[in-house]
């Protein structure tokens, strides 16, 4: 018996039906977004994220200090190895995602974007994604970001997360 390998090619609902002589099986499939990251409007520290109508996040105000901004707390959907990745960003923001245990402590590694990939450690149940100011001195901001997160070793187009309605804060 073989088996058979399915590429989606945009996110959505569909069926696939499969027939073997006179007997006919409809499958319900749900293509889902290859961006693991969750996320949805936020404010706090000084900044304020939206989420434009393309499910990018709008990024607004100066944070109150260096390494202060925005996080967004939600279950690791895989284990393996994961790549960050940002096609656009705003200057003196940086965007990174940390892996945390059952009871929210942070453990080993990180991942960055434009950094490797890295391997989720062991015990993960979390992750959370954070936009950063890494400015000593944090100066207003207002520009469009488009962070992914995925599977793998290998980064790909950016694509809209599934999850664009979770509520962030500091």
């Amino acid at each position: 018996m073989g088996a058979i390998s399915i590429t989606g090619k945009s996110r959505g609902a569909t069926s696939l039906k499969l027939t073997a002589g006179k007997i006919t099986k409809t499958v319900p499939i749900t293509v889902l977004s290859r961006n693991l990251l969750s996320y949805g409007p936020a404010e706090g520290n000084g900044l304020t994220a939206t989420v434009n109508t393309d499910g990018s996040l709008h990024v607004t105000g100066a944070a109150s200090r260096q390494w202060a901004g925005l996080v967004w707390t939600f279950p690791c959907p895989v284990q393996g190895t994961v790549i960050l990745r940002s096609p656009t960003f705003i200057a003196g923001l940086s965007t990174s995602v940390k892996f945390l245990d059952a009871e929210g402590h942070q453990l080993d590694g990180q991942v960055t974007s434009g950094g490797n990939a890295v391997a989720i450690p062991a015990g993960t149940v979390s992750l959370r994604f954070e936009i950063l100011s890494s400015e000593a001195t944090p100066t207003a901001k207002d520009g469009d970001l488009r962070v992914q997160l995925e599977s793998g070793d290998t980064a790909h187009e950016w694509m809209r997360p599934d999850n664009t309605s979770l509520r962030g804060g500091v």
